[in-house]
C-alpha cells in the first residue's frame, strides 16, 4: 500500500442532480424489493451479512453512492493520529456513503467528530465493516451509520486507513464477500444492508419502485376484504 493515498476518481455514472435524485429515490423502496429485483438480474449475492445493524437502533434509512475507505490492523504511535484518515474523508461528496472496510476487529473505525466531519462534507452516512462509538451522539446528528459491532476502543495506534475510492470487499449474506467499488448505491433499512453495482442501480430502482407500488395495492385490496389466496393468485409472488 502506498504510504500517500492516491486520489481516485469517486464520481458516479450520472451528473450530481441525477445522482441526487435517483438516491433521494431510493429513500422511498425497500431493501427486500431491491434484493428480488438483483434477483432478477441474476445478481443474487449482492446482500450485505446480517452482522451490519443501524446505530443507534433508530438512525433510520441509509441511502448513497459508495465511497470505500481502506484500513488494516497496524500498531503505530498515538500521536500519529492516522492523517489518511482525514485525508479520506476529505474525499467524500454530497449523497456519498463512506464504506469503511479492511480487517480491523474490536476497535471503533470513528465516532463522533469524524462524523460531523462527514456530515458537514454532505456524506449520507456510513456503512462500518467494523465498529463504532459515541453511539448516542452520532444518532442526535442525523447521520444513519451500520456497522457489524459497537466498542468503546479507539482505532488510533491500532488500526489505519490505507487507501480509498478502490474497490473492497464487505462481508455477505449469501456467500463470503461482496465487492463494493466507489460509485455503486448502498441501501440498507430494517431488513439490512444490499449493494447494488453502479451500472444496473438505476434499473433496479425503477423496478423496485414498480414492486413497491404493487405491495400498496395488495395490501389495500387485503385491508378491504380480498382474501390472501385470491391475492396471490392476481398479483404473483411479491
Amino acid at each position: 500500500m502506498t504510504e500517500q493515498l492516491r486520489n481516485h476518481d469517486t464520481t458516479t455514472r450520472f451528473d450530481p442532480v441525477a445522482a441526487e435524485q435517483i438516491r433521494q429515490r431510493y429513500l422511498g423502496v425497500d431493501t427486500s424489493n431491491v434484493a428480488d429485483v438483483l434477483d432478477e438480474l441474476g445478481l443474487s449475492d449482492q446482500g450485505l451479512a446480517s452482522s451490519f445493524t443501524p446505530y443507534p437502533g433508530n438512525a433510520g434509512k441509509l441511502a448513497g453512492w459508495a465511497h470505500p475507505i481502506l484500513g488494516e490492523m497496524r500498531p503505530y504511535p498515538l500521536d500519529d493520529r492516522d492523517p489518511d484518515k482525514m485525508t479520506a474523508c476529505a474525499e467524500l461528496y454530497p449523497g456519498s456513503v463512506s464504506v469503511w472496510a479492511g480487517a480491523g476487529e474490536g476497535v471503533c473505525f470513528f465516532g463522533e467528530l469524524i462524523a460531523i466531519g462527514m456530515k458537514e462534507r454532505g456524506c449520507a452516512g456510513a456503512l462500518v465493516d467494523g465498529g463504532v462509538r459515541d453511539v448516542a451522539w452520532i444518532g442526535q446528528l442525523g447521520f444513519p451509520v451500520f456497522a457489524r459491532y459497537r466498542t468503546p476502543v479507539q482505532s488510533i495506534g491500532r488500526w489505519k486507513v490505507v487507501d480509498s475510492g478502490v474497490p473492497v470487499t464487505l462481508p455477505g449474506a449469501t456467500k463470503p464477500d461482496v465487492e463494493v467499488r466507489p460509485g455503486d448505491f448502498i441501501l440498507a433499512d430494517d431488513d439490512g444492508a444490499i449493494a447494488i453495482p453502479a451500472a444496473v442501480a438505476e434499473q433496479v430502482l425503477v423496478r423496485a419502485e414498480e414492486l413497491g407500488g404493487t405491495e400498496v395495492q395488495i395490501r389495500r385490496e387485503l385491508a378491504d376484504g380480498l382474501t390472501l389466496a385470491n391475492a396471490l393468485a392476481k398479483f404473483g409472488h411479491v
